[in-house]
């Protein structure tokens, strides 16, 4: 037989742990209440009954036999109800005063007492109850048996064990309740886990898993998972993105590699022209290649693949060596170039990758800056900014910009493949950092941190 989804998942097995841990607290803590409770009258009842034996022990050594065979008739005719038992006997066990007819036969326990059953004539059904006494010998053979009826402390006692009994079962009933109510909301959440996941698998890529705001274990996990998810749609949508572009971007350098390589077969082309082409055609796959390899550079950046050859750096250097660089470049195009390095922090990074990462930013700067403009390169502690004076990019299109192969309009007629900025933000992620983009007014500032 199959058992019920509920009875087969870990959260009720779980539940029944708990039940059973729980249960034997309860169980345990009625007993000992049980054992206090009972042992308690049973104590003071005995107690009572050594009290009494000792106080007609001092009677008989004082006033002998007809002295405590007084006291014990007194006694008796005070208590009518016989809730203390008596007897004085001779040495051969003849009864000689008190309330009970002859001696009991219950052989004494270990400690001395002896518990036997009486009957009740007052009651209209003659109830046997139970009596509780002790035995002592007097000076002179005479045997003297004091006690005392335990109706009160039995009833006391059934009632203590009643209570254990139910208040076991209605603790386990509990416990069982809220156990499976608890595994049913356990088992609700995973399944809308669960639920969420087939969704997705499905194709329903923007679906996320359902939160209640009450900041529990689940709802912790859930805020984690789907942050995994929003960077796992990201990455698809770039994927796409990276397809439809490549698909775009380089079937124009691909047609002219093709139309290159084909033209080297007319007619009357001379030695100077065809290898013209050739080197054309090598510039072209060069340019192809160039992309394919910042393809492949993001991708393992991306993947943390680089983070063996982390060592300590010191971002300011880096920048230094970046501005010595495209300095040059910017002056043959006319443009104030200048740099301020201020106080740095020494980070665990990646040097080349740095390097690479700061100059992509320095030469999109130098590149759309216009002739007589300016180039501002700024390093404090971990933040490298890089501001021009060029045409900048509208605020809307500051996100898209770091999709890979992602051109504006305005760009498309310079020279480049639109993946400089994904690579810079590519390193910044590596980097436990950030890349961001603010208006210059005019140009463009790009602010990159690194963690």
């Amino acid at each position: 037989m199959t058992l019920p989804p509920l009875l087969r998942s870990a959260s009720f097995r779980l539940t029944l742990i708990y039940i059973l841990l729980f249960g034997s607290s309860a169980a345990v803590l009625l007993g000992f209440l049980y054992w206090a409770t009972a042992g308690t009258l049973s104590d003071q009842v005995d107690a009572i009954i050594e009290a009494d034996i000792k106080g007609l022990a001092e009677q008989y050594e004082q006033r002998g036999t007809p002295g405590v065979a007084a006291i014990i008739s007194e006694r008796v005719r005070n208590d009518p109800g016989g809730r203390t038992v008596y007897l004085l006997t001779d040495p051969l066990r003849r009864p000689l005063v008190g309330n009970l007819s002859k001696w009991p036969t219950v052989a004494p326990d270990a400690s001395g007492w002896i518990e036997f059953e009486l009957q009740d004539r007052d009651a209209p059904d003659d109830e046997v109850y139970l009596a509780r006494a002790r035995p002592f010998v007097l000076l002179g053979g005479l045997n003297l048996l004091v006690g005392r009826e335990v109706r009160e402390l039995v009833r006391t006692r059934d009632m203590a064990i009643k209570a254990v009994i139910w208040g076991s079962a209605i603790t386990l009933a509990l416990a069982l309740a809220g156990g499976i109510a608890m595994s049913r909301s356990t088992t609700r959440r995973i399944e809308a886990i669960n639920q969420t996941s087939r969704e997705i698998a499905d194709g329903a890529l923007d679906r996320r898993i359902p939160t209640r705001g009450t900041d529990d274990e689940f709802d912790r996990l859930a805020i984690q998972l789907n942050e995994m998810l929003d960077r796992n749609q990201s990455l698809m949508e770039g994927l796409r993105h990276v397809t439809d572009n490549i698909a775009h971007d380089l079937r124009t350098p691909l047609s002219r590699l093709r139309q290159t390589l084909e033209s080297l077969d007319e007619n009357g082309l001379s030695k100077t022209g065809r290898t013209t082409r050739i080197d054309r055609a090598i510039a072209e796959a060069d340019g192809l290649l160039s992309v394919f390899n910042a393809l492949l550079r993001i991708t393992q950046i991306e993947a943390g693949g680089r983070r063996e050859s982390f060592a300590t750096i010191d971002i300011g250097e880096v920048m230094r060596d970046v501005a010595e660089l495209y300095e040059p470049v910017a002056e043959e195009k006319n443009l104030s170039f200048s740099l301020r390095c201020d106080e740095t922090t020494g980070i665990e990074g990646d040097r080349d990758l740095l390097f690479q990462a700061i100059g992509n930013l320095a030469d999109n700067a130098v590149k759309y800056a216009p002739p007589g403009g300016s180039v501002t390169m700024h390093a404090a502690d971990r933040t490298v900014t890089v501001s021009d004076t060029g045409p900048g990019i509208p605020e809307e299109a500051f996100e898209e910009v770091f999709l890979r192969f992602h051109r504006l309009e305005t760009a498309r007629s310079t020279p480049g493949s639109g993946l400089g900025l994904s690579l810079v933000e590519a390193v910044a992620n590596l980097h436990n950092g950030e890349v961001k983009l603010e208006d210059n007014c005019p140009g463009l500032r790009a602010i990159l941190t690194v963690g």
